[in-house]
């Protein structure tokens, strides 16, 4: 967006409320070892609060929130590419490179968990089908979706396979989905402990030497990615984004989708809980059977979002700030969960359920910086940055009524 064109306040709150909960995702990823993300075995307790956090987290949480973000990744795609009208391309895959560079340096200086150098690529995909109407954005975006569970089948068809282990091949295919699945060898989770308890160039290495590429990482997520892009493209395109539609259709928006995706994860939870975390029975729920209902949770979500923005409210007001700087405080939010379990060595120190004691703080710092920096500037820190490269021009900081 420019500072000569005004902001859609829909798209700016949502984004507010997806990178703060996209916090209540990725914070496992970054106080646990990478195992403990998706099993609760791997890492930080699996009992009693913990397993209930785990749970709820699974249910209310798990995908979701990066679906939102995906999605309005490709709604504010296509916002830049309308308005950038002939010159659409050149602006649009200035800023995907620019991204890529940014996110790189965010994966392997910050966090193994970023997204910015994915949703580059995936990004610069999504150019294709920019010039698509409604219907065919739709239609591709469930396509892609079918995809991302077919190619999730196949990873399941390997895993069961393996379960025996009756050769070495299907040893390290088990093993390999034990990393991220599974509980890998005590070893290898306490090397990767002492690496992020240890200096940030013990932490730097060890993202160096076991992060996954970007490239890599597009191959596995890219049909997932892809798909919500495209659906955020449609979600734009119709207005539905933009809080253009009704109330009541927003409310039966809501009530459809989570009504029908979130009973579905709450009995793929139960069942992974009553299987023991068995590896086999995290990733059928994380992985496979779940992305039908994460795309339905992903709307229903955002719909209800929609629904809870009040237009001059005080807390509104923070929320979208929020959203203006997201890039700013998706990327401060990783250099402070650095700061906390690198710098002052608490890695893997919390358990599951105690990991959660910090997000209201991550929350309030974000809401407290956010509008008081828009108010006075038109642009997030890194906003900033990334249009002034992007655009090979150092952009005037100085705000304007419009922006």
């Amino acid at each position: 967006m420019t500072a000569a064109t005004p902001r859609i306040a829909t798209l700016d709150f949502l984004r507010g409320l997806a990178v703060m909960g996209i916090l209540l995702a990725n914070l496992p990823a970054f106080g646990l070892p990478e195992a403990a993300y998706f099993s609760p075995l791997a890492w930080g307790g699996s009992d009693g609060l913990d397993r209930a956090v785990w749970f709820v987290n699974f249910v209310a949480v798990e995908g979701k929130m990066r679906g939102l973000f995906s999605l309005l990744f490709g709604a504010s795609m296509l916002l830049v590419i309308d308005r950038a009208g002939d010159r659409a391309a050149p602006v649009h895959f200035a800023r995907m490179a620019v991204l890529f560079a940014l996110g790189c340096l965010h994966l392997y200086l910050i966090w193994w968990g970023d997204i910015l150098a994915h949703y580059a690529l995936v990004g610069a995909a999504a150019f294709l089908f920019v010039r698509l109407g409604t219907r065919w954005l739709v239609a591709l975006a469930l396509m892609f979706t079918l995809a991302d569970m077919l190619l999730g089948a196949g990873g399941a068809v390997a895993l069961f396979d393996s379960a025996g282990r009756a050769t070495p091949q299907a040893r390290e295919v088990w093993n390999a989905f034990a990393a991220s699945f599974g509980v890998p060898p005590r070893a290898d989770l306490l090397a990767e402990i002492a690496a992020f308890r240890g200096s940030f160039a013990d932490a730097l290495a060890w993202r160096w030497n076991h992060a996954m590429s970007p490239f890599a990482f597009a191959l596995v997520l890219g049909p997932q990615t892809l798909g919500a892009m495209l659906l955020g493209m449609a979600g734009y395109r119709s207005g539905f984004l933009t809080g253009a539609w009704s109330r009541a259709a927003y409310r039966r928006t809501a009530l459809i989708c989570l009504g029908i995706a979130l009973p579905a994860y709450a009995a793929l939870g139960l069942d992974t809980i009553a299987h023991g975390f068995d590896q086999r029975r995290v990733y059928l729920a994380s992985i496979v059977i779940t992305a039908p209902f994460r795309l339905l949770a992903t709307v229903g979500y955002a719909a209800l979002f929609i629904l809870l923005l009040r237009p001059g409210g005080a807390i509104t007001a923070r929320i979208v700030a929020v959203g203006r700087a997201a890039f700013t405080n998706y990327l401060g939010t990783s250099v402070l969960m650095l700061l906390l379990f690198t710098g002052l060595h608490q890695f893997a120190r919390l358990s599951r359920a105690e990991l959660y004691l910090v997000a209201p703080a991550v929350w309030t710092v974000m809401l407290l910086w956010s509008k008081p920096w828009l108010d006075r500037f038109a642009y997030g820190p890194l906003e900033w940055l990334w249009r002034s490269v992007a655009r090979a021009e150092v952009q005037s900081m100085r705000r304007t009524e419009r922006s």
